[in-house]
């Protein structure tokens, strides 16, 4: 497989990005939903921790991904495919890219307005970006708290586009993003 992305798929590079950050993303968005639900404890506590490890490699693999995007052309829309769909991906992309980073961003903008030390696995930490306020501290969270279900939203309508071009239109949108899969479409020998 190649590193960079061709006509007809995408690369490793982007291949491993794009699923690290989606399985990242599916494990954090189970974290802090069932976080949410358990009594302080130290659990809960170690809990949050790994939520805001992750969410912090999610941030550096979004930033290396978008910094790839800039070196790395995209695989063109797949033939025929209506000029509305490909208008309506890039937006849903557009979007996702833009909570991916705000995420993140936000939950470390959350965690200094209440001024919890935040360590990276506890390897090392990082250092606030505001000081302790609890006005920014509330509407931090309520952004964190709202762009996570809409992240939600627009995965479901992210992986349903995704498999109604692999089962009803039968075009190769899904295979090209998967690693080992052959394409469908495949021109004719000459």
């Amino acid at each position: 497989m190649r590193l960079r992305s061709s006509p007809e798929r995408w690369g490793a590079i982007a291949q491993l990005l794009h699923w690290t950050v989606a399985l990242l993303v599916i494990v954090l968005i189970g974290l802090g939903l069932w976080m949410q639900t358990l009594p302080t404890s130290p659990d809960k506590i170690r809990l949050y921790a790994l939520h805001k490890s992750l969410g912090l490699t999610v941030l550096a693999l979004m930033l290396l991904r978008i910094g790839w995007r800039g070196l790395d052309r995209r695989p063109p829309f797949p033939a025929g495919m209506p000029r509305w769909q490909q208008r309506l991906a890039r937006l849903t992309h557009a979007l996702l890219y833009l909570l991916l980073l705000l995420m993140p961003l936000s939950g470390w903008l959350y965690n200094s307005a209440s001024n919890f030390a935040l360590r990276w696995f506890g390897l090392f930490s990082l250092p606030p970006l505001v000081a302790p306020d609890p006005v920014l501290k509330a509407a931090s969270h309520a952004v964190h708290e709202l762009g996570g279900w809409i992240l939600i939203g627009l995965l479901v309508v992210h992986v349903g586009a995704a498999l109604k071009h692999h089962v009803l239109d039968r075009d190769d949108t899904l295979i090209r993003m998967l690693p080992f899969a052959s394409r469908r479409n495949k021109e004719p020998p000459c």
